[in-house]
């Protein structure tokens, strides 16, 4: 490996998601290629054994290195995926097996970078890498990685966040954009940016980028918050304040917020500003209108709340969202 090179860790482990070891890869691949290659990176899979491993996919993946092998060098980068069961009901749970959550505590203090792809933020929250941290997953295992890690803040909404030399990244396709981000911390904007040309990726994705849409995220088993989370979403442009929703829903506030929480892990304001950001968000995206009538069709009243909520859910402005999303024909 040149001076030029950084040495990424890929960990390698029985049922590991097929994309989330060969993504990355890909991403990293090609900055050698766009600066000529002047600098890029080394990336090697590590596994327990040298045997094969096979994916979730069934494809079968030889490691390049053991986990003791690469623990008696000097890392960049240490990315962990992760692994999942599906129950008899679809319901989806991050696995973690505690040899592969041991050798990753021992890797990341080796390490300059530790970040996770998708459900591996429980093998890191495992390893207690995240505790006091705000970290993000798979919106399918949030509320396990929630329960079973107190400590940390759970935000199952961006694609990726950063919390200083930790990263974590959101479901599936999102391990190119978080790569994407990596690749820009390290080199800049203007490197990654043609690696995601060369991807056939329009754009490349901010870290605010919701992973999900609001009127698609899980259902609540509670019949009433269904209810309201209809209310909310056809009504989003009038006034849906919490005195106004635990009316609707015959309760008391402070009930209200306790139910919402429990099922929805978050607020009643939360979850009304994130809606309302959907709209405008998808508003921009497929429209020429206004700001001014965005606010009104968002029900956000200004122009200054609707500016404050895009800043601090997804990063950026409404008018750099537009710029960077806005679908064109042709």
């Amino acid at each position: 490996m040149s001076t030029l090179e950084r040495l990424v860790v890929i960990v390698l482990f029985e049922g590991v998601d097929l994309l989330d070891i060969t993504g990355p890869p890909e991403v990293f691949s090609l900055v050698q290629r766009e600066t000529d290659g002047a600098t890029g990176y080394e990336v090697v899979l590590a596994a327990e054994t040298m045997g094969p491993v096979t994916t979730s996919a069934g494809v079968r993946v030889l490691p390049d290195a053991t986990f003791r092998e690469v623990s008696a060098r000097s890392i960049d980068t240490l990315l962990v995926p992760g692994a999942v069961e599906v129950d008899s009901n679809r319901r989806v749970h991050a696995l973690t097996d505690p040899t592969v959550v041991g050798w990753v505590r021992t890797l990341a203090a080796r390490t300059r970078r530790v970040t996770s792809v998708c459900v591996g933020a429980h093998l890191l929250a495992a390893a207690g890498l995240l505790d006091g941290k705000r970290a993000t997953t798979h919106w399918s295992t949030a509320q396990q990685l929630a329960a079973e890690h107190p400590g940390v803040e759970v935000d199952a909404d961006p694609i990726f966040i950063r919390e200083g030399d930790v990263w974590t990244g959101a479901g599936i396709s999102a391990c190119l954009d978080l790569s994407l981000a990596l690749v820009a911390d390290d080199f800049g904007e203007a490197v990654a940016l043609r690696v995601a040309r060369q991807l056939v990726m329009y754009l490349k994705r901010p870290s605010g980028q919701s992973q999900f849409s609001v009127p698609l995220e899980p259902v609540s088993t509670t019949r009433r918050v269904e209810d309201l989370r209809h209310h909310i979403l056809g009504n989003i442009a009038g006034r849906l304040t919490v005195a106004d929703l635990a009316a609707y829903a015959h309760v008391g506030e402070r009930q209200l917020t306790r139910i919402f929480k429990a099922e929805l892990g978050m607020t009643p304001s939360a979850y009304v500003e994130s809606a309302r950001v959907e709209v405008a968000r998808n508003q921009l995206e497929s429209t020429d209108a206004t700001l001014e009538r965005i606010v009104s069709a968002s029900g956000f009243g200004t122009t200054d709340t609707l500016v404050r909520a895009f800043r601090r859910r997804l990063g950026t402005t409404p008018t750099e969202y537009r710029l960077r999303f806005r679908a064109t024909a042709g």
